[in-house]
């Protein structure tokens, strides 16, 4: 997610030079729903359990919110079919979750929204019981550890958003949001993809997803990964999306509304679609930086290591770097070039590797608001230290208000203490190890956790495995201490 100062004012830092222009090829708007080649694309649901070994995790109960999420599943594929009717605000839902059951249990649970009723659960094909009280769905079938299962249910209802432990400005609830006009979009860190699905909300449970969305024609069901098929029929638009690679739950996003497709692709050739407000359409124009603020990631972490891209804009104040479809607000920062710097770069840090427990949301918004403030200093021609100057100015308050960025308040989750103060760090580093040392670390570790969870003891040894530096002092006054170690 994107950054906003600690009382919550969108700021854009060092705008001002930001003009990096597109290479590549120009993009042409989508044919319409009933010529779209894809439109007889059969779904590429895993079906072998070795297909599904891919999404297999430890899941551990969070640290920070241990009421979200429950460690005895492992979800592997969430196959979700969902339809939206705005008229009457019902989100309509059937859903096949294949997990692994980590541990020999008579019941498990998941989080499922309140509002949302359930219907025809069964479990390997059997029908059971269930328990929902609050966001708690306890599902009444036992199961063996290591034992894989098939869990089938249909629910209905409106979707309520999920408080949010924040104090920002930009965000207070997450999850399921509905819009003036009945359009809906979701965005949920830490949590929230409870309130529309049935979900193993946390982070170290990565699973993948297949979509089926219908929504009134011409609106559209957007959602992750590749778009197999899209088809209009007696007023009703179906989209069909299939996720490859395994993604955490804040991670997933689903919008429904008047959007047009516009396609591009990357100078790597990775496919790129915009889904931007029909009646907006100077947001394409906008979202053609995506090419180059991808090149220029790739010239330092290597390949992007996903193989589609989308950006779709709806109406919200913030960002978020849901998985290989990006989810930003209808808003100038919300869509400016650093934003979708921050956003792209999450895709290798907290997509790629996530962090297993909400501790270390460090790991993942220091380093995409690193590689945001070396994109700044690039464009504007000017060392990074500068901007890491500029930033270091009020890094003590947000410690103080906030606490460290490895120990932060639960209530004040996304504050500046997340962004600023490892962003700061990792600039320290860098002068500490050289330029070498240290861009050799930053591209290896996204890869070394390929589709993986990772924890701060896992990544700091690491890291000085890597280096051969012993950097326990280093990290822990950084990430723990009460006030901002000095800088070079």
């Amino acid at each position: 997610m994107r950054r906003t100062t600690a009382s919550g004012v969108l700021v854009a830092v060092l705008l001002t030079g930001c003009t990096t222009d597109l290479d590549g090829p120009y993009a042409h708007p989508s044919p319409a729903p009933s010529a779209d080649p894809r439109s007889d694309a059969d779904p590429a649901e895993p079906s072998e359990p070795g297909e599904l070994d891919l999404a297999v995790s430890e899941p551990v109960e969070d640290a920070l919110y241990p009421q979200v999420g429950d460690p005895g599943v492992d979800a592997l594929h969430y196959d979700l079919t969902l339809d939206w009717d705005p008229g009457a605000s019902v989100l309509t839902g059937t859903e096949v979750l294949t997990f692994r059951a980590t541990t020999t249990a008579e019941r498990f649970q998941l989080d499922l929204g309140e509002p949302l009723e359930v219907a025809d659960v069964s479990v390997d094909g059997e029908p059971v019981e269930v328990e929902h009280r609050g966001k708690d769905l306890v599902v009444l079938s036992p199961v063996e550890e290591d034992g894989r299962y098939e869990l089938s249910l249909s629910y209905a209802g409106t979707p309520e958003p999920a408080s949010a432990p924040t104090t920002r400005s930009d965000f207070s609830t997450t999850g399921w949001t509905i819009t003036a006009d009945g359009e809906t979009w979701t965005m949920q860190e830490p949590f929230g993809a409870y309130t529309w699905y049935a979900v193993n909300d946390q982070p170290s449970d990565k699973a993948l997803y297949d979509f089926t969305l219908t929504v009134p024609a011409p609106w559209t069901g957007v959602a992750n990964g590749e778009l197999l098929s899209r088809t209009e029929s007696e007023g009703v638009a179906e989209t069909r999306w299939h996720l490859a690679e395994p993604a955490a739950s804040y991670l997933v996003t689903v919008a429904t509304g008047d959007f047009t497709m516009t396609e591009d692709e990357s100078a790597s050739g990775v496919p790129i679609t915009y889904w931007t407000p029909t009646d907006e359409p100077e947001y394409v124009e906008r979202l053609r930086k995506t090419p180059a603020g991808l090149a220029w990631l790739e010239e330092r972490l290597g390949p992007y290591p996903f193989d589609t891209l989308g950006v779709v804009v709806v109406d919200s104040e913030s960002g978020m770097e849901t998985q290989t479809m990006i989810t930003l607000g209808d808003t100038e920062y919300a869509t400016s070039p650093e934003v979708l710097v921050h956003e792209l770069a999450h895709h290798w840090y907290g997509n790629q590797v996530t962090p297993r427990d909400w501790r270390d949301v460090w790991m993942n918004e220091g380093m995409a608001m690193y590689f945001q403030g070396a994109w700044e200093a690039d464009a504007q021609g000017i060392p990074v230290s500068e901007v890491m100057d500029d930033w270091a100015d009020a890094e003590q308050e947000d410690r103080t208000e906030s606490g460290p960025p490895g120990d932060y308040d639960p209530g004040s989750f996304g504050e500046s203490n997340i962004y600023f103060g490892p962003a700061l760090m990792w600039q320290e580093l860098r002068e500490q190890l050289g330029e070498d040392a240290f861009w050799s670390m930053v591209r290896a570790w996204p890869a070394v956790r390929d589709n993986a969870n990772s924890d701060r003891d896992d990544y700091l040894a690491w890291i000085e495995e890597q280096t051969g530096e012993e950097l326990t002092a280093f990290f822990d006054a950084w990430l723990l201490g009460a006030t901002t170690p000095p800088r070079d």
